[in-house]
C-alpha cells in the first residue's frame, strides 16, 4: 500500500529525481517581494483592510483549526463533486460519502482547517458539527443533468442560508474566459460584498474555461492565465484564492497565435524576469497576482489517480515553496477508505509543518 510506504520513506526518495531542484530551487521573484504566511497573518495582513472584525474573527478561525493551526497555512477538503461531476462519478469509488456525515467526519478526523461542500450536506449536519469545524458554503455550482452539458457556474445557495447553518465562510466559482464570466464576476462579487457584511470571509475558485485555452497544450493552466484570473478574483475582495496548480505559461501568445486574432495583453517580462519554466516560478506568478500574497493561494490537489500520495507531497513542495498557503484536495482524498484518505492528508500537512521545507 503506498500509505505504509509513505511513513517510512523520507521526502527526498518520494519526490524522486525531482527532489534536489524542487526542494532547493531558489525563485526569480525573490520572497522578500511577497507578504508571506505565519502565525500573524490576520493581524499582519488584514489588519489595514476594509474587512470587518467578525470578518476578521472568522478568518483567525479558518487559520486556527486543525493540524496547521495558527502556522498560517491551510489544509481544506472540498467536496461540491457530488454536482460538478454528479454524485456517482464521485461517490461510486466509496458510496461512504453519499452519507454528508461522512464527508464531514474525514475532514474532522483528517485535522484540515475546514471543509468545504454544498448547502444541503452542511445544512443537514450543522446543528451537530458547525461548532467543531469551520464550514465553508460553496455557493455556486456547474450542474451535468441538463442536456447538453452546460459549462456554467449558477447559485444554487445564497449568503444568508450560509450565515444561518453557522458558515464562517462562503466560496464560489467564477470560469474565467468563458462568455458567462461577465454575468458570473457580477453575481460573485454581489456576493461576497453581503458576506463580507454578515462576517464571513470569502474564497473564489479562480478557474479558466474556454476552447481556446486548448492549443498544443492546455492553457488552463498556464501561469500568465491562471495569474491574471487570480488578480481579477482578488479584485471582487476574495480573501482566499482557490487555484490549479499551473503546468506551462504563455497562454496568451498561444491563443493569439492559433486564433489568427489579438487576444488580452501581456509583457514580455512575465515570461523573462518573473517566471520561468520551473513549477516554483510558475506558482509564484500565481501567487504574485494575489496581491503579492495578501490574498493566500491554495492549489488543487487534482483528480485521484494511481500516484497520489506522491503527487499531493509534490504540489504541497511547490505551493509552500513558492508563498502559497496550503492545499485543497478533494477526489484523492474521498475517493478511498477513510483511513488512507486521512494518512493523505497528514502528509499534506506534514510538509507545511517541517521547517525544512522553506520559501524558495
Amino acid at each position: 500500500m503506498v500509505a505504509t510506504e509513505l511513513a517510512s520513506q523520507n521526502l527526498s526518495s518520494l519526490l524522486g529525481k525531482e527532489a534536489e531542484d524542487l526542494l532547493t530551487y531558489q525563485a526569480k521573484v525573490p520572497k522578500d517581494a511577497l507578504h508571506l504566511p505565519g502565525k500573524d497573518f490576520i493581524e499582519r495582513i488584514f489588519i489595514n483592510s476594509d474587512r470587518n472584525p467578525r470578518v476578521l474573527r472568522s478568518l483567525q478561525q479558518l487559520y486556527s483549526t486543525g493540524r496547521l493551526a495558527n502556522t498560517g497555512y491551510l489544509s481544506i477538503l472540498p467536496v461540491d463533486q457530488g454536482i460538478e461531476h454528479s454524485a456517482a462519478a464521485s461517490f461510486a469509488p466509496n458510496p461512504l460519502y453519499f452519507d454528508p456525515e461522512n464527508i464531514i467526519r474525514l475532514a474532522l478526523e483528517s485535522g484540515c482547517n475546514a471543509i468545504a461542500t454544498t448547502l444541503g450536506v452542511l445544512g443537514m449536519m450543522s446543528r451537530k458539527y458547525a461548532h467543531r469545524l469551520p464550514f465553508i458554503v460553496k455557493l455556486n455550482h456547474n450542474e451535468l443533468l441538463t442536456y447538453p452539458n452546460p459549462s456554467d457556474q449558477i447559485m444554487f445557495a445564497s449568503v444568508q442560508q450560509a450565515w444561518d447553518l453557522g458558515a464562517v465562510a462562503v466560496g464560489a466559482t467564477i470560469y474565467f474566459g468563458s462568455p458567462e464570466s461577465s454575468r458570473q464576476i457580477q453575481e460573485v462579487s454581489k456576493a461576497f460584498a453581503q458576506a463580507h457584511e454578515l462576517g464571513m470571509a470569502t474564497i473564489l475558485w479562480c478557474y479558466l474555461r474556454n476552447n481556446a485555452f486548448k492549443q498544443d497544450q492546455d492553457y488552463h493552466l498556464a501561469a500568465d492565465l491562471t495569474g491574471q484570473a487570480n488578480h481579477l478574483g482578488v479584485t471582487i475582495e476574495a480573501d482566499i484564492i482557490k487555484q490549479k496548480l499551473p503546468e506551462c505559461n504563455g497562454g496568451y501568445q498561444a491563443v493569439a497565435k492559433a486564433t489568427g486574432e489579438k487576444y488580452g495583453r501581456t509583457d514580455s517580462r512575465v515570461y523573462s524576469d518573473l517566471s520561468s519554466d520551473h513549477p516554483i516560478d510558475l506558482t509564484r506568478y500565481q501567487v504574485l497576482n494575489c496581491y503579492a500574497g495578501r490574498s493566500g493561494l491554495i492549489n488543487s490537489g487534482g483528480s485521484s489517480g494511481d500516484s497520489d500520495f506522491v503527487d499531493v507531497v509534490r504540489t504541497a513542495v511547490i505551493n509552500k515553496r513558492a508563498g502559497g498557503c496550503g492545499l485543497i484536495s478533494g477526489r484523492k482524498t474521498f475517493q478511498r477508505p477513510m483511513s488512507e484518505g486521512i494518512k493523505l492528508f497528514h502528509a499534506i500537512q506534514d510538509i507545511y509543518l517541517d521547517d525544512e521545507v522553506t520559501i524558495a
